[in-house]
């Protein structure tokens, strides 16, 4: 990707620090995360206390709520979510509405939110109670052992979660929220599935613009963020975790979902493409 040349957002709360706590061993994560699978967890939170044990990430420490200037990874995200700002707020205006960028903030192992108490096992996430995204730095380590390499399939992530704002800018996140109060578990769980996919969709909708504005992308970039979207289907994680393939344990689609509303998103730079919900209307 070119973005090196890109500015910086100040839209950055750089919380990591020191002396976050005691860490379970190494057997001791391992015997966590078989239970908490057997309990019906999360295999991608579950997968990723084991790689934050085995793959020694988020271990980067600054002082300081800035970027620090030889803050690589850092560097890379703040560029990233000013890149998504150059793109949604023009996007926002032209809707006739009006975009107010996310906050985006760094943390190692564990955080407070609005949206509770989060370690670095949850992955990057999106918490609309105080309009922030939070990721530990660490989870690269973790989408690469995953399959997913290159800057693009970064990227891609936290345009995903980007994705997700944009959907609480819209009112979106809030009509899902309040159909699940009337639904059972599984349908409420299979829109919560297609609220996901549509964050993958908008997260194609900011790249076609990156590329069509600032030629961001370099050959092979979108290659990697179609394998970022693939390694981190449901039905992938659950075969590597070792469980059987159950929908209904589904948190963000298949691997072949997630890669297609990706793609629709990226090959039309319109968010009328991104209706992952049509099939329920």
């Amino acid at each position: 990707m070119r973005w090196r040349s890109g500015r910086q957002s100040s839209n950055i709360e750089d919380r990591r620090q020191l002396g976050t706590g005691a860490k379970v061993g190494g057997i001791g994560v391992i015997i966590m995360a078989l239970i908490g699978l057997l309990m019906g967890a999360d295999p991608m939170q579950m997968l990723g206390m084991v790689g934050k044990e085995f793959l020694g990430g988020g271990t980067q420490t600054v002082s300081s709520r800035r970027v620090a200037g030889n803050d690589e990874e850092a560097k890379f995200v703040s560029t990233i979510l000013a890149d998504t700002e150059d793109v949604w707020t023009p996007m926002f205006r032209q809707m006739g509405g009006r975009y107010t960028p996310p906050k985006l903030v760094l943390f190692t192992d564990q955080i407070n939110s609005a949206c509770g108490y989060s370690t670095a096992a949850t992955g990057p996430f999106y918490c609309p109670g105080d309009n922030k995204v939070y990721i530990d730095l660490g989870f690269f380590n973790e989408l690469k052992a995953l399959g997913a390499e290159g800057d693009f399939a970064r990227a891609y992530v936290l345009g995903h979660e980007i994705g997700h704002h944009v959907q609480n800018e819209l009112g979106i996140s809030q009509q899902v929220s309040s159909l699940q109060q009337r639904m059972d578990e599984a349908n409420a769980n299979r829109l919560s599935v297609l609220l996901e996919l549509q964050a993958d969709c908008y997260a194609g909708v900011w790249a076609h613009h990156a590329q069509r504005q600032r030629n961001l992308l370099e050959p092979g970039d979108l290659e990697e963020g179609l394998q970022a979207a693939a390694s981190i289907g449901d039905d992938r994680l659950q075969r590597m975790s070792g469980r059987r393939i159950n929908p209904d344990a589904f948190t963000h689609g298949t691997s072949a979902q997630r890669v297609q509303w990706f793609k629709t998103g990226f090959q039309s730079g319109n968010l009328k493409t991104c209706d992952t919900f049509q099939a329920l209307k």
